[in-house]
């Protein structure tokens, strides 16, 4: 089939949380798809938001709805994950291709086009296009800019099996109606335990549509770093359980006074002298220990993680 023909009916499923301050940048973002408006349906998913997310939500689908934008609000109050919510939409869905994306996201205007079309090729069971950071002002979101944390180049490399993260993944419904949807009562590890369930279970392919482009924010205090990095470790501990693979390394304390004293003697005074002469700035000064802080975080979290007895669950459609 020839790829600029292929318009299958797609449904973009959001799930938010206490999502007041990103909805109408992500309703434009919407709104601005090059993807044919009238094969397309947005189903944003409030999951038990406490703040005004289901008032906005209302209001800006009825406001879309006047500019020729299919944007369905749905509810999931019962279980509060973001797979849960996922599965609702899903569920509510009326589209060959499902696509992800998250709140705090913004897609450019061609990120669904370019993420549909691989699916011409009939082994492409799985898309996943790139994340990339919307611009930061602080040192955090600096830092994790320079690092490339969300690309999905890190998830598509994993030495077990490929992966791309939900901010920016599609997969034939079809497929879903195979393996099964999110596992609900999972809180991290979702899209990985999904992925690894299709290219594992069967013989499709996943694609990365590198110009399928989703902006994310990137954390910009210590408390909202660390968290993101000890959800890091309690995905590793839930996939480590689910899918019998060894996935937690963790530095030993040599290895964390090794990788400090290095920076300390070696990296630090080249970048302090590249800062006299405007050739480096505070986030080449500190990249080693913020980097450190993360991998102790995601250490912590591996420790501590316990895998729910309910997220064995498999949801179907």
């Amino acid at each position: 089939m020839n790829s600029e023909e292929f318009l299958p009916i797609v449904s973009v499923v959001v799930p938010v949380y206490n999502g007041e301050t990103d909805l109408p940048d992500l309703i434009e973002c919407l709104r601005s798809q090059t993807y044919p408006p009238h094969r397309v349906e947005y189903l944003i998913v409030d999951n038990n938001s406490c703040d005004r997310t289901s008032t906005i939500l209302e209001t800006l689908s009825d406001s879309a709805r006047e500019r020729d934008i299919n944007i369905r609000p749905l509810a999931e109050n019962q279980i509060q994950s973001s797979y849960a919510a996922r599965n609702k939409g899903i569920r509510a869905s009326t589209g060959e291709i499902i696509a992800f994306t998250d709140a705090d996201c913004r897609p450019e205007s061609q990120w669904l086009e370019n993420l549909v079309k691989p699916f011409a090729d009939l082994e492409i069971g799985i898309t996943c296009g790139e994340i990339l950071a919307l611009p930061g002002n602080t040192l955090l979101e600096k830092h994790a800019a320079r690092e490339n944390t969300l690309s999905q180049k890190h998830t598509l490399a994993h030495p077990f099996c490929p992966y791309g993260q939900t901010a920016n993944l599609a997969v034939r419904r079809q497929i879903l109606a195979q393996v099964g949807l999110f596992r609900p009562y999972l809180t991290s590890g979702g899209d990985a335990d999904l992925c690894w369930r299709i290219l594992r279970e069967t013989s499709y392919k996943m694609y990365f549509a590198e110009n399928a482009i989703a902006r994310h924010r990137h954390r910009s205090t210590p408390k909202q770093l660390q968290s993101q990095w000890h959800r890091y470790g309690e995905s590793n501990k839930y996939l480590h359980e689910l899918h019998g693979v060894d996935l937690m390394r963790e530095f030993t304390t040599g290895e964390y006074l090794h990788r400090l004293a290095r920076w300390l003697l070696k990296e630090l005074p080249v970048a302090a002298a590249k800062c006299a002469i405007a050739r480096a700035d505070l986030v080449d000064l500190l990249n080693t220990p913020i980097g450190l802080l993360n991998v102790r975080a995601r250490a912590i979290g591996q420790r501590q993680a316990k895998l729910p007895e309910l997220a064995w669950d498999i949801e179907r459609l």
